[in-house]
């Protein structure tokens, strides 16, 4: 009996350092900290993180993460958003467009003529 008591509190502590671990990988790829000249921090507390994003033409940023994410395009544009499989899609996002996506992995480019302008919103765990 105590035995098993010992084993689910050491898997107990292993999952919470794994998760630590995927929470701080997580940190070390988020869009402000992979590119920071594209990505700002507006505010950051235990809930959310709150990044500005601006992308001059031709600009693009580094593969980052994002958690689950609602984004307002303040000055919107034409985009190319890679994955990191190698697939990649072209968008055209109006200004004012308000977008909510899951937590991802990809690479935005610029492919406009005019800056484009966002403020992300990402939820934390």
């Amino acid at each position: 009996m105590k035995t098993s008591v010992i084993a689910i509190v050491l898997l107990g502590m292993a999952l919470n350092l794994s998760a630590c671990a995927t929470a701080s990988q997580q940190d070390q790829r988020s869009a402000h900290v992979t590119s920071p000249d594209q990505y700002r921090v507006l505010l950051e507390n235990d809930q959310v993180l709150v990044l500005e994003m601006v992308l001059e033409p031709g600009e693009s940023d580094r593969l980052h993460d994002h958690r689950d994410e609602t984004v307002y395009f303040q000055q919107g544009g034409s985009l190319r958003i890679s994955l990191p499989g190698g697939e990649a899609m072209d968008v055209t996002v109006p200004d004012g467009h308000v977008m909510w996506h899951e937590a991802w992995t990809h690479q935005v480019t610029n492919t406009g003529s005019e800056p484009v302008m966002a403020i992300i919103v990402e939820a934390k765990p």
